[in-house]
């Protein structure tokens, strides 16, 4: 084998094994991206994807900053209303009494954020905790009634 000089470019073996060594530094890289995708599909359903973003945006309202009125409590209730109506298409003909509870419990919500909107009242507060309390409780319920599948 003959040494290379500085600004020499490499000779044909010299070039064949750095060659060789690159693809297989890429060959590792794409298999290890087609490991870690492979522990990405699971057999669990989509809804359970779906709960868990739902659980999030409802956790997300122990976070609101009411300092600037109600626009943080209606941001997360567009998210949990985002998430909700995502949930519902996943697992509605699986669950279609857990999801008729959710999806009555988030519509009652986001009416009594609307007329608390209005109306600041002792009542008007109420009725947003109480029906949060609600979505809470039907959440709970389709998450106990989809653990088996989900866990």
């Amino acid at each position: 084998m003959t040494e290379q000089m500085p600004g020499e470019l490499p000779t044909r073996s010299r070039a064949g094994r750095v060659d060789t060594w690159a693809r297989a530094a890429m060959a590792l890289v794409a298999l290890t991206g087609v490991v870690a995708m492979a522990g990405c599909g699971s057999s669990q359903p989509a809804y359970c994807t779906d709960r868990t973003n739902l659980e999030s945006s409802i956790k997300g309202l122990s976070h609101l900053d009411l300092s600037n009125g109600l626009s943080s409590l209606e941001a997360q209730l567009k998210k949990i209303e985002s998430n909700a109506t995502t949930l519902v298409n996943s697992a509605k003909s699986d669950f279609p009494t857990e999801i008729s509870a959710i999806t009555s419990s988030v519509d009652a919500l986001k009416s009594s954020v609307t007329q608390l909107a209005s109306d600041r009242s002792v009542a008007s507060i109420a009725a947003v905790t109480t029906n949060a309390a609600s979505v809470v409780r039907s959440v709970k319920s389709f998450t106990d009634a989809t653990n088996s599948k989900c866990s």
